[in-house]
């Protein structure tokens, strides 16, 4: 799956409204990052289930990974691998790769890798439907090149403000043994939290070639307390 198939993904479920915003850019992302605000500590002490398939098109090899995944008080992340299905190489050079580069971005970050002004440029782009909810489109570029932040299109909830989707490629690699990451990140809204949902990636890694990875989420629990059901994405 190349990169521009991600983008035909996104293309599949977002239809473009030929309107302008309803509020002034400006006043759309002061009020996203109101609603915002706060939302990386409310994830400290979380935990959810992951369902991790990857797969090494060129090499016709795939496996699947269940795991449960932490967030400390302090933000770190951390994995318990529960169970694995499929080939050794793909557990091996890219879905461990892939947790291990995550986890390294997130320790001990001094700087925050929020999707907000003090890190992006924001410039608007339209306002639209994503899977049949009212969203505002900006594209957001990083102002450092720093792990972990990228460049690509923030979808914004037209009614609560809260991000629904991420686009785009990160702007440097995690790791040494990936050269490029380019992502769909979606979310759905549950009790006024953003909570991941699904991240498709394509992943170019220097020993395995090309890699395709879909990681989904569900249970998510905030010590200990569940926010509803994971299953209706479309509840609010």
């Amino acid at each position: 799956m190349k990169v521009r198939v991600l983008v035909l993904l996104i293309g599949v479920c977002v239809s473009i409204v030929a309107e302008p915003a309803a509020e002034a850019p400006n006043a759309i992302v002061e009020n996203y990052c109101a609603a915002s605000r706060g939302q990386e500590q409310s994830f400290q002490g979380a935990s959810m289930d992951v369902e991790i398939q990857a797969s090494l098109p060129k090499l016709k090899k795939q496996g699947r990974l269940h795991a449960l995944r932490r967030i400390s008080a302090l933000g770190r992340i951390t994995y318990e691998m529960l169970r694995f299905e499929g080939d050794g190489t793909v557990k091996n050079q890219v879905i461990a790769r892939y947790l291990t580069a995550e986890a390294e971005v997130q320790k001990d970050q001094a700087p925050s890798l929020a999707v907000t002004p003090a890190n992006y440029k924001f410039k608007y782009k339209s306002r639209s439907q994503l899977e049949g909810r009212a969203v505002y489109v900006f594209q957001v570029t990083p102002r450092q090149k720093r792990q972990g932040l990228f460049k690509g299109d923030l979808w914004i909830d037209a009614g609560t403000y809260l991000r629904v989707q991420e686009s785009g490629y990160l702007v440097k690699s995690p790791s040494i043994f990936l050269k490029k990451v380019a992502f769909v990140r979606k979310y759905q809204i549950r009790d006024g939290i953003s909570v991941p949902l699904q991240v498709q990636s394509e992943v170019d890694t220097r020993l395995a070639g090309k890699a395709e990875l879909t990681i989904d989420f569900s249970n998510f629990s905030m010590d200990g307390a569940r926010l509803g059901a994971m299953s209706d994405a479309g509840s609010q």
